[in-house]
């Protein structure tokens, strides 16, 4: 089988390599990979910035954004041959922490947790890969290559679930929200807020491009170029360029009792002339939130599934704006100004592309 690899913290080690199908001891259910979303994560494991191989191997299997078909599975799982499913990318650490030993790995408190394609775990970027059944989400075949996005959209369905849980502790009844950043997960982001029958403005730089339509044919408000060209303060606001400047912006646009939930990872440095006396007096006096949220467990793909299944599939396809074989999987990584979602295709019959 041929598989992505790259050597953790060496830059521009990636290359395509063949391997034996893994064994069962590398979990009891056998996928073969149908498609494999590339994102901002993979980019930097691939520059080297971090990652981590499992114990006792040099190279990491890269890939966190799966979708494939199951081969063979246990018969005491649900799963079946023929299955379309996903792998959920957290395991829990081994002690486990609290969170970990009730499922809520996405909240791990000690870090010991390990991560499909990015840290001690090989990725799903494979043409084979296994998994426990446990790790497994079924629930895509209707999806077709849609199904991919499963996994950036479990991120945004635990960040709303978490917004929506912040806001319950008083009488919350949000009208708008704003997304800021036009790739993946802020579309997605979006979606979820016009599927809860919100107001949606979306701020991003491009001026041209697919964004903006993408944008207006989801029934939200595109705001682009300076952050003046946004109005208002907003109830929710989700943060996913992890831009120090944009981050800057939202603190102070958030209403009375407002959420600002922070979903893109910036770099160190950046901004360093924010008014913290400012913002801390109106967080204070508003009884403003501001918290961080990443990853997902089963119930936040679970919702993600349900989120999918419920938008138009011809706009979730459009998101998915560069196709590429694994044949030609160099071409995966080198990114255009019109980019949002890039996908490497394993199998294009089980997603009707062929």
């Amino acid at each position: 089988m041929r598989s992505l690899t790259v050597e953790p913290g060496i830059p521009d080690s990636l290359r395509l390599e063949e391997f034996q199908i893994p064994s069962a001891d590398r979990g009891s259910v056998l996928v073969r990979a149908v498609a494999l979303g590339v994102c901002g994560t993979d980019r930097e494991i691939i520059a080297g910035e971090y990652g981590a191989a499992p114990p006792g191997h040099k190279r990491l299997i890269i890939g966190h954004e799966s979708l494939g078909v199951v081969e063979e599975a246990p018969k005491d799982s649900k799963l079946r041959a023929g299955d379309m499913v996903v792998g959920i990318v957290r395991h829990p650490d081994p002690v486990p922490c609290a969170n970990c030993a009730v499922g809520e790995w996405d909240m791990c408190r000690n870090g010991r947790y390990t991560e499909h394609g990015i840290k001690s775990l090989d990725g799903f970027g494979s043409e084979f890969w296994r998994i426990e059944p446990s790790f497994v989400v079924p629930g895509t075949a209707k999806l077709g290559l849609a199904g991919v996005l499963t996994e950036p959209t479990s991120v945004v369905a635990k960040a709303w679930e978490h917004c929506e849980r912040i806001g319950q502790r008083a009488r919350w009844q949000p009208r708008s929200v704003l997304v800021t950043g036009a790739g993946p997960v802020g579309l997605l982001a979006a979606l979820l807020g016009k599927q809860r029958g919100l107001e949606v403005h979306v701020f991003d730089l491009a001026s041209e491009g697919p964004k903006p339509d993408i944008v207006r044919d989801l029934g939200a408000t595109y705001c682009n170029g300076s952050f003046d060209s946004v109005p208002g303060d907003f109830d929710v606001i989700i943060e996913c360029t992890g831009a120090p400047t944009v981050i800057a912006e939202v603190l102070n646009r958030s209403t009375a009792d407002g959420l600002v939930c922070l979903l893109g990872v910036s770099e160190s440095g950046g901004v360093r002339s924010v008014d913290l006396g400012s913002l801390n007096r109106e967080v204070v006096l508003d009884n403003r939130v501001i918290f961080g949220s990443v990853n997902a467990n089963r119930r936040h793909y679970e919702a993600a599934i349900a989120a999918l299944a419920n938008a138009d599939r011809d706009w979730l396809h459009r998101l998915i704006t560069k196709r590429v074989p694994v044949d030609r999987w160099k071409d995966a990584f080198v990114r255009h100004p019109d980019d949002i979602k890039t996908v490497v295709l394993f199998d294009t019959k089980a997603v009707g592309l062929d």
